[in-house]
């Protein structure tokens, strides 16, 4: 080496990377990143003072082993100085959510509930069912653990209160009642039959039900019964009896209805061999509106309080935090998350672990549902490792497979096909991981099941390439690199996806064709893999059974995905299709006429007559109809 080059300075890490990040650390509150060798996030923390807390990582005295892996594994770190220890736990909570480091306390499978909305933008109020962001202007009541509990509950509120469920453009197009006023589940107010003061009434009494004013508005409906029954309208009487019954079944059907509290969240936490469960059930309006099981990330050295304080940060991230928690096992720092729930909610928040009375009843009784959810999780997560050890040995794999995708494609005759992908793995099928491929190839010859294939792999596979050269994908992200492709098909499809995954440079990740035989018969299969001949496997084999279930599955998922394709294309109205039709000239062409077809054979001047269609309109609409 010349005299005149230096050698370069060796790279700090680990503790003494820490230990020299601390000269520079204010004494303030904020959030800490631990990065390792490629850049992925570690761990994600937060403190009252960044010196000070990051301060005892340096030092080398460590309560686990899990602590000392991760910071022997650190390479770098990042802060960010925040206003208060508040703020600090906010972004803690975004951060990990954002960016699933490897050594936090992990929530899983966080799909946002369902509630009902009673949508006010039209004179006729709508009952329906809805996800996602408050993007409609409306009253919205939830959450609901599940969709058969909101459907549960919009099947009564249909009986009882006859609200419409129909779309506005259903609406204005009804001439006469439809079905659901023949069963006595809506009102009609579409054709008149009730007045639309009328129909707000029982819109009003509907929103009273859900806010927990149930026994004030049946003992409403019971009153205006008994008069309706003493001026003997006997018919009129039966119809509000009726809706009675609807309401009072709700109580009946309730396993759980609190008398102490009109709404609150309530949380037990089991953790038993390295793993937990998360109990949740939701109270509102005084009824027990569900349940859900949640199976956050843990390590067993994680202490009870710290996984509960992470799992309801996360868990209330991007939802409505009720006035009341309740949980099994006091959170870590609960003042300091009640507080920072209440900056989000503004209103305030109480977290309680109640010690007797219907609360500590509600408790535990969600602690016996969690205990009871983690052992059928661990039994079947036993009987899944077995499985996953004899596909490995089947198929010749290195290690058994962490992640299995498996694909199928459906059309009929070319048209509206689609690809889908399933994933499955030690906990079962991850249907949040599940992805649908519109097939958008222009030059593919209708049926071609090769080329539909390779479309579907190629556009997986790039995007997979693409994020592991920028580094931003984890272990949970859906597209995650799996370790086994099941391809409905044999040899053929086989070598076109072989094909495609060496352009994209991913030959290594293993890959089986399974094809039916001859008549298609379970039991028969024929697995492909390359370099091998086609074999099957003991007709009573587990395995066997395994990789049908995971086939009958992509093809379940793939089927269902081109029939709601199919229903879409089939109801599709063609005035969507003609530029400068939105949806206030539809409705108002649809009224005008009654149906598409009736705008089909209209003229120009009668076009032009609707109220927002000017005469290049018009022409244009007439012009599309009569396309050569």
């Amino acid at each position: 080496m010349p005299d005149d080059i230096a050698p370069a300075a060796p790279q700090l890490k680990g503790a003494a990377l820490i230990k020299d990040e601390v000269k520079r650390l204010p004494d303030k509150p904020g959030v800490y990143r631990m990065m390792g060798e490629e850049g992925e996030v570690l761990y994600v923390g937060k403190a009252r003072s960044l010196k000070k807390r990051v301060v005892q990582y340096a030092q080398g005295r460590f309560h686990t082993q899990r602590i000392a892996h991760m910071v022997d594994a650190t390479r770098s770190m990042e802060f960010i100085v925040t206003r208060t220890e508040t703020d600090a736990l906010l972004l803690e909570i975004n951060l990990i959510k954002q960016l699933k480091p490897k050594f936090n306390v992990l929530l899983r499978d966080d799909k946002s509930f369902p509630e009902i909305v009673i949508r006010r933008e039209h004179p006729a109020a709508q009952l329906k069912k809805h996800r996602g962001a408050h993007t409609i202007k409306g009253d919205y009541f939830g959450p609901f653990a599940s969709a058969y509990s909101v459907n549960k509950t919009l099947n009564t509120l249909q009986k009882a209160f006859l609200l419409r469920s129909c779309s506005d453009s259903v609406y204005e197009t009804r001439t006469r009642p439809c079905m659901l006023h023949q069963i006595k589940r809506c009102a009609a107010p579409c054709t008149g039959l009730i007045s639309i003061p009328d129909y707000d009434r029982l819109v009003d009494q509907a929103e009273d039900f859900l806010k927990g004013k149930s026994r004030l508005v049946m003992g409403k409906m019971a009153a205006e019964m008994q008069a309706l029954s003493d001026d003997m309208e006997f018919e009129r009487a039966a119809r509000l009896r009726d809706r009675i019954r609807a309401l009072a079944s709700v109580a009946q059907e309730t396993v759980i209805n609190p008398t102490t509290f009109d709404e609150a969240d309530v949380f037990a936490l089991h953790a038993e061999g390295g793993q937990a469960c998360v109990q949740v059930f939701f109270f509102r309006a005084g009824q027990n509106w569900g349940n859900r099981a949640y199976f956050p990330r843990v390590d067993r050295a994680d202490e009870d309080p710290d996984v509960m304080a992470a799992f309801l940060g996360q868990f209330y991230d991007d939802k409505p935090i009720p006035k009341l928690i309740l949980t099994n096992v006091e959170p870590a720092e609960r003042e300091l998350i009640a507080e920072a729930f209440a900056q989000k909610s503004n209103r305030k928040v109480e977290i309680a672990r109640p010690q007797r009375g219907e609360k500590a009843q509600l408790v535990d009784h969600a602690f016996t549902n969690a205990r009871e959810a983690l052992g059928r999780k661990m039994s079947e997560t036993g009987a899944q490792a077995k499985l996953l050890a004899g596909v490995c040995e089947a198929f010749g794999l290195d290690a058994p497979p962490e992640r299995i995708e498996v694909y199928d494609n459906s059309h009929i005759m070319g048209t509206n096909a689609v690809g889908g992908m399933i994933v499955a793995g030690p906990e079962g099928f991850r249907k949040n991981q599940y992805r649908k491929f519109n097939i958008k190839g222009t030059e593919l010859t209708p049926g071609d099941d090769f080329g539909m294939m390779k479309e579907v792999l190629r556009r997986r596979f790039a995007r997979l390439a693409k994020e592991e050269e920028e580094g931003v994908l984890g272990d949970d992200s859906k597209f995650a690199r799996p370790d086994l492709l099941l391809i409905d098909g044999g040899a053929g499809q086989v070598a076109a996806v072989l094909e495609v995954m060496a352009d994209l440079g991913v030959e290594d990740i293993p890959v089986v064709g399974v094809a039916k035989g001859q008549d298609r018969d379970a039991g028969m299969e024929r697995f492909f893999i390359p370099g091998q001949e086609p074999f099957r496997l003991d007709h009573k084999s587990p395995v066997l059974y395994y990789l049908q279930r995971l086939r009958d599955e992509a093809h379940r998922f793939a089927i269902g995905t081109h029939r709601a394709k199919r229903a879409a294309a089939m109801i599709k109205n063609p005035l969507d299709e003609i530029e400068g039709v939105g949806p206030g000239r539809k409705r108002a062409l649809l009224a005008a006429f009654g149906s598409a077809r009736g705008v089909s054979r209209a003229g120009v001047e009668d076009l032009a007559k609707v109220e927002g269609v000017n005469q290049a309109l018009a022409e244009r609409i007439y012009g599309f109809f009569r396309k050569g």
